[in-house]
């Protein structure tokens, strides 16, 4: 400060590119790109966060809740790289070495169950922690939401749409149904005008289109432009028989019951019937839900009349409790 008490005008401007992007009106690398020209550089950390350790705590909190999903080891490793790549950036930008703008639009390919929108809700709270998205949420959306009924109408509720995602993630699922119509769908419109919006909003928000992995190797081929603009895609696998029963004893566990061994072992069965029979269109961690959901219910009709059902019996799941389609698992 001077002796008058007022900050000069370089410290003027700071405080205001750092009010900016707290507020979400400024991206992160526009905002390290003002603050490198002012008299004072400031370090990175200090922009995202205006309390470093609330947010280090958030962003371990949900860490930890990705970890406690089963499976999606290519996920967990890709959420690694990331952050890596923020925190090199980062250091990089207070040596004043060259950095490259970070760009996190994603393909999200796999059948349903899989993990996919969890995921990405997920991504966008780690994200915000990171100081790389200023809000942190997710806006899910289909072809429906993207698409109009007459000219001019797709590209306004696309547009509708990527403003609601600003500072955020935009999460498109089965993206590959923009493409469905050919070359007179208003789909194509939707497509170009995402591809436009990645360009003039490429640091506020994070596009991740996500469906089935044929369908949507399809689709990235309907528009040549589309494939470089995504630098990374994931691939969801179907889940394994024992991380299905895996899920199946987490999901039970969080409602305080439990699987007998002889209704663990007819789910096992079950779960492996079901995906020799319906694999390109298994419903993974969906199916097992549902499972569960309708043995909990049958459960309860089983208990009904019992007058001095125990802790445990109220507890247990037998495997009567567990029903499914004749011919399945059986």
């Amino acid at each position: 400060m001077n002796r008058s008490g007022r900050r000069p005008p370089a410290y003027r401007d700071l405080d205001e590119i750092l009010d900016q992007f707290r507020s979400g009106q400024l991206a992160l690398n526009d905002a390290l790109r003002r603050l490198h020209l002012q008299e004072k550089p400031v370090m990175p950390r200090e922009l995202g966060r205006s309390n470093p350790s609330e947010d280090t705590a958030r962003f371990q909190a949900t860490l930890r809740e990705l970890e406690s999903m089963i499976g999606l080891g290519q996920v967990k490793a890709l959420v690694k790289e990331i952050y890596a790549l923020i925190q090199i950036q980062e250091r990089r930008q207070a040596m004043k070495l060259a950095t490259e703008p970070v760009v996190l639009h994603m393909i999200f390919k796999g059948n349903p169950g899989t993990g996919k929108t969890t995921v990405a809700r997920i991504l966008a709270r780690l994200l915000k922690d990171l100081g790389f998205l200023s809000k942190g949420h997710l806006i899910e959306v289909e072809r429906a939401d993207l698409v109009g009924e007459y000219i001019g109408h797709t590209a306004q509720k696309t547009r509708e749409q990527v403003k609601k995602a600003l500072g955020g993630v935009l999460f498109i699922d089965e993206a590959y149904s923009l493409a469905r119509g050919g070359e007179k769908d208003f789909g194509k419109e939707a497509i170009d005008t995402l591809v436009k919006a990645m360009e003039d909003h490429k640091n506020d928000f994070v596009l991740i289109l996500a469906g089935y992995e044929y369908e949507m190797e399809l689709f990235l081929r309907t528009n040549p432009g589309l494939p470089s603009r995504f630098p990374i895609t994931v691939t969801f696998d179907d889940y394994e028989e024992t991380e299905l029963v895996q899920i199946a004893k987490q999901m039970l566990r969080k409602r305080e019951y439990r699987l007998s061994p002889e209704a663990e072992q007819k789910l096992r069965s079950y779960l492996r019937m079901a995906w020799m029979q319906e694999r390109r269109n298994f419903s993974n961690a969906r199916l097992v839900r549902n499972l569960i959901e309708r043995a909990i219910r049958q459960q309860a009709v089983r208990l009904l009349d019992v007058k001095q059902a125990t802790r445990d019996d109220l507890m247990l799941i037998l495997p009567e409790d567990l029903a499914w389609e004749e011919g399945v698992g059986t």
